[in-house]
């Protein structure tokens, strides 16, 4: 199987047009052709118009002379149309030939332009001893559908799961458990989930506990020191806790089939030893300056309401450290010992500033350079039936848990329907993939910067922009091939003419490659979601139209393989946005 990538058609095109203007207008040789879709021809280009703005001439006229120019064997006809648009048909071999060469290829003609760069992409993030709840949806899965993208465009991806496992609250926490023996907590007695939900509970114990008693306070004040400075005791403690929640997370990646890992977690307290020689550098450098006791980042880019510059917290006026100097600490990790390239921090749109000052003061030291990317992924928030951030009856934090039962309990109501003598292991099975892809569909289909609500029964709909809609497509091709009864290889007659259905669908297609690219540019998986339900859409429209099973030589053979090439792109697509794909639905 061939690993080279497949020039686009519409690359090709564009190269064409591009040696068009040089032999025309030498002067504008390198000129951007500015070729796109159209809906009028195959594609258009635009060149003529921004051309002949500069050299004062009609844009008619100038497209009228690159009309006559254009020369490739994939182009079948130009023509110049309204101010100086033209519109360009490829021909029925090219795109026949394009078809044969992505069934050949087992990357579908996919390049890997990302090669060769590595980025960090910090994600997910729970608290441990706390439940993940609706908070952790969308960073866990836009973070892990980038992840994939990128490594499969050639990145090297670290993945980098923050885990908040450091701080006061665990002396309190442990304190309470020391004192309180007989409650149960670990996975072994209660199941993974279970046993977070009792720390979670305990913690929250703890709390009322600390605020209400001087004592115990004190004693969960010494605790923490305790566990600053190492006691064996404590920080044995402290690892139980951390490794029974990390049970738990590992229990909701598996479920939603995310890529994380124990060996991508790296929680606060990996940077903890790292937080002192933070403060110094930026102090030594005067990009931190002492404030009353404390030390602080004065941003220059950035004032608050009363017009005083924003200020992050480098170190607090008692010498400990807080949010900020860990992030400042990673920060700077990941760019000098991992090497980063570029760096990508998926968490809601409500820590942009704090971000922004991050990024900021990392510029200022020296960190972060122009060589290095960096961008706060940023995104809206999953809302309820009643259009408020979503909340449990009572007011509460929706468990992660509870909310993807919802949506398999939807789908099973849902296909038990569509297939009423399924076997209930097989319906078990299908309602799960079926429930946790529409889940991440609807995350992933929505642009990450928008809010959207959390809606079971429309995310499981066999009908319209759903991730079930996109399974049963794709389920529905593999019924077609498994009657077709072909090998699975590329056969494709390149002489054959093309119908108008073929020939979108064979553009469709055409478009993966520029689609993922998008993606890795606008760190927007939307894209790739909607460029998957519109293929899958074309195909319907295709098949609706051009018979398959029973049409004659070499359309059957040429159409099979259209087939073919359809359900891979849907596969590998929806696999991206890490979504099963079963051939059976």
């Amino acid at each position: 199987m061939s690993t080279a990538a497949v020039a686009p058609l519409l690359a090709t095109v564009a190269t064409a047009v591009s040696e068009a203007i040089g032999r025309v207008r030498p002067e504008f040789a390198g000129a951007d052709p500015v070729v796109r879709r159209s809906e009028r021809a195959d594609f258009q280009s635009n060149a003529a118009l921004p051309l002949a703005k500069r050299s004062g001439e009609a844009p008619n006229r100038l497209a009228a002379e690159l009309t006559g120019v254009i020369a490739d064997p994939a182009v079948a006809e130009v023509r110049p149309s309204g101010p100086g648009f033209l519109n360009i048909t490829v021909t029925d071999a090219a795109l026949w030939t394009q078809l044969a060469a992505r069934l050949g290829d087992a990357r579908l003609g996919v390049g890997c332009p990302e090669h060769g760069q590595r980025i960090v992409i910090d994600y997910s993030a729970p608290n441990v001893a706390k439940e993940m709840h609706v908070g952790h949806l969308r960073t866990t899965i836009i973070g892990d559908g980038l992840a994939r993208v990128f490594g499969f465009l050639g990145a090297e991806v670290v993945r980098a799961n923050h885990l908040g496992d450091w701080g006061t609250q665990f002396g309190m926490l442990i304190q309470f458990i020391d004192e309180n023996p007989e409650q149960p907590w670990h996975a072994d007695d209660l199941g993974a989930d279970s046993a977070v939900s009792a720390l979670d509970g305990l913690y929250k114990a703890a709390r009322a506990r600390f605020d209400a008693d001087p004592g115990f306070a004190d004693r969960a004040r010494a605790r923490v020191v305790a566990l600053q400075a190492g006691d064996p005791a404590t920080v044995a403690r402290w690892r139980e806790i951390v490794a029974e929640s990390e049970k738990a997370f590992g229990a909701i990646y598996d479920r939603l089939g995310v890529l994380l890992t124990p060996d991508d977690y790296a929680g606060e307290s990996f940077y903890n030893p790292m937080l002192a020689e933070t403060t110094a550098e930026l102090l030594g450098k005067g990009v931190a300056v002492p404030s009353d006791g404390a030390v602080v980042v004065l941003s220059e880019q950035v004032t608050g309401p009363d017009d005083a510059p924003a200020a992050l917290m480098v170190r607090k006026s008692d010498g400990g450290y807080g949010y900020d100097s860990t992030d400042l600490a990673t920060i700077r990790y990941r760019i000098a010992t991992l090497r980063a390239d570029r760096l990508l921090y998926v968490t809601d749109s409500r820590q942009s500033l704090h971000f922004r000052l991050i990024f900021e003061t990392a510029r200022r030291a020296g960190w972060l350079t122009d060589a290095i990317t960096v961008d706060h992924v940023a995104y809206g928030t999953i809302l309820g039936p009643d259009g408020k951030p979503f909340k449990t009856r009572a007011g509460g934090t929706v468990r992660l848990m509870d909310l993807l039962d919802d949506a398999v309990a939807a789908a099973r109501a849902v296909v038990a329907e569509k297939n009423p003598d399924l076997p209930a292991a097989e319906l078990d099975a299908i309602a799960e993939r079926a429930g946790i892809g529409a889940v991440k569909y609807a995350d992933l289909s929505t642009s990450r910067v928008k809010d959207y609500m959390f809606d079971p029964a429309r995310m499981t709909a066999f009908n319209g922009n759903t991730g079930v809609y996109l399974q049963y497509a794709h389920a529905r091709i593999h019924s077609i091939l498994r009657k077709a009864g072909e090998p699975d290889h590329a056969r494709v007659d390149t002489a054959a003419p093309v119908e108008p259905a073929e020939r979108a669908l064979l553009l469709a297609l055409d478009d993966f490659a520029a689609v993922l690219a998008d993606v890795a540019a606008t760190l927007e998986p939307h894209r790739l979601a909607t460029y998957l339900y519109d293929l899958a859409r074309t195909f319907t429209t295709f098949y609706d139209t051009c018979p398959v099973l029973t049409a004659p030589e070499p359309a059957r053979t040429n159409r099979i393989a259209l087939c073919r090439l359809t359900a891979r792109t849907l596969a590998h697509g929806l696999d991206l946005l890490g979504i099963a794909a079963p051939a059976r639905l």
